[in-house]
């Protein structure tokens, strides 16, 4: 018998459970943004891989704080820069100009900057502020990181700022989980592609475009096959030659005279994992698999709805598909208004981080949460998680809330 009303964490450690292993690709450093690394980055060399000046100047070889220096002029032997170092060596009495980021030159202890310094016929004079400057001015070697350190962990979503560190690191390529491939169908009479002339008994369909970004923003290949009307052949075909590791239905998930999707595929040996969950909005959302091994995850057609599901349920499945780990604590705020007593069903309110009276963050739900409603969603920035039977609760005290990936 089809399990339904499964509590929601249970869904979640299903859809992890039911994700397909890693498998890696090698991609070059130019290609890799918001991939997601599938074995760690490791330093091979030092960074800097020498001692570096940190600013323009004359490097000397003893402390600046050495009194018996103070006054003598130091003879100028030769140039340290960027790419292009000093080859000698820094004696007594002796200095060396050097630019930003140049190799220090063997003997040098320190950087002298070069606003604390007098070039001369008889030599370079270091001014006062200069000998009481307490700074070398000088970036030891490995500084940065040093070789064998683990720069990036496996599981880790490559941003601007980790490719800048791989790219330090020296790595041309690196490996990276293969892109799940999601193949998304939409279905109802009612619906039509916007831009399109809709009858009086129709509206647009948008559920798609959401779940489309929502799926290459979280790391997917994600394909859109189409709008299907409610009709059992129809939704059949659509789907039985689909390459997919998941399909998404969005519409068709209850059990009313025109909910074909699960009949339909049927047809391709449908078997349920659970067909439906604890959660308002989302009841309806349920999973299965194909007889060829295609994994289906079914999604309620109204927008709200699909959309706080995917959040919850096929965000998790990406993740465990690209070998993310999944997120341990739990984000909490304070509430800016009362909210009521929840009834059974664990509840997902739509809502935004303010700021309360005391300037502290907090988070507001918005009074209408009809599962229909796109323009709140459109406005919300979390999703507050009120457990089943929660108790009413006052302004201050805290709530759980999972943030949503608005750009």
């Amino acid at each position: 018998m089809t399990r339904k009303g499964i509590p929601v964490d249970e869904a979640v450690t299903f859809m992890r459970a039911a994700a397909p292993a890693p498998q890696t690709r090698k991609v070059a450093l130019s290609k890799a943004l918001g991939r997601v690394l599938s074995e760690p980055v490791i330093a091979t060399r030092d960074q800097p891989p020498f001692d570096a000046s940190a600013m323009d100047g004359y490097a000397i070889c003893k402390s600046l704080t050495d009194p018996v220096a103070q006054g003598a002029p130091l003879r100028l032997i030769g140039e340290s820069a960027a790419g292009r170092r000093f080859g000698g060596r820094v004696e007594w009495g002796e200095c060396v100009r050097i630019y930003t980021g140049a190799p220090v030159p063997d003997g040098a202890k320190a950087v002298v900057i070069q606003e604390n310094v007098r070039v001369t016929d008889m030599g370079v004079f270091i001014e006062p502020d200069g000998w009481n400057d307490p700074k070398t001015h000088i970036r030891p070697r490995g500084q940065d990181f040093k070789a064998g350190h683990e720069l990036l962990s496996a599981g880790v979503r490559l941003d601007a700022w980790r490719l800048s560190l791989a790219a330090a690191a020296g790595q041309k390529t690196l490996k990276v989980a293969r892109r799940p491939r999601i193949a998304i169908l939409s279905t109802g009479d009612e619906l039509v592609a916007p831009g399109s002339e809709p009858r009086e008994d129709q509206i647009f369909e948008s559920g798609s475009f959401a779940l489309l970004a929502m799926c290459r923003q979280w790391g997917a290949k994600a394909s859109f096959i189409g709008v299907e009307s409610d009709d059992l052949d129809g939704i059949h075909d659509a789907l039985k030659d689909t390459e997919a590791d998941l399909i998404v239905t969005i519409g068709g998930a209850s059990v009313g005279d025109y909910d074909l999707v699960k009949p339909a595929l049927e047809r391709l040996g449908l078997q349920i994992d659970f067909g439906s969950v604890n959660i308002r909005p989302g009841k309806p959302t349920w999973t299965g698999a194909l007889s060829d091994g295609r994994r289906v995850l079914g999604l309620p057609g109204n927008p709200a709805s699909s959309m706080v599901c995917a959040q919850l349920f096929l965000k998790p499945w990406i993740e465990a598909a690209l070998g993310q780990p999944p997120r341990e604590t739990p984000l909490c705020l304070p509430a800016a208004v009362d909210i009521a007593a929840n009834g059974p069903r664990e509840t997902w309110l739509r809502g935004r981080i303010v700021t309360d009276d005391k300037g502290c963050p907090a988070l507001r739900p918005f009074a209408d949460q009809d599962s229909s409603l796109i323009a709140v969603f459109a406005q919300s920035d979390v999703l507050i998680r009120r457990l089943p039977h929660a108790p009413a609760i006052k302004a201050g005290d805290l709530l759980t809330y999972v943030p949503l990936d608005r750009y």
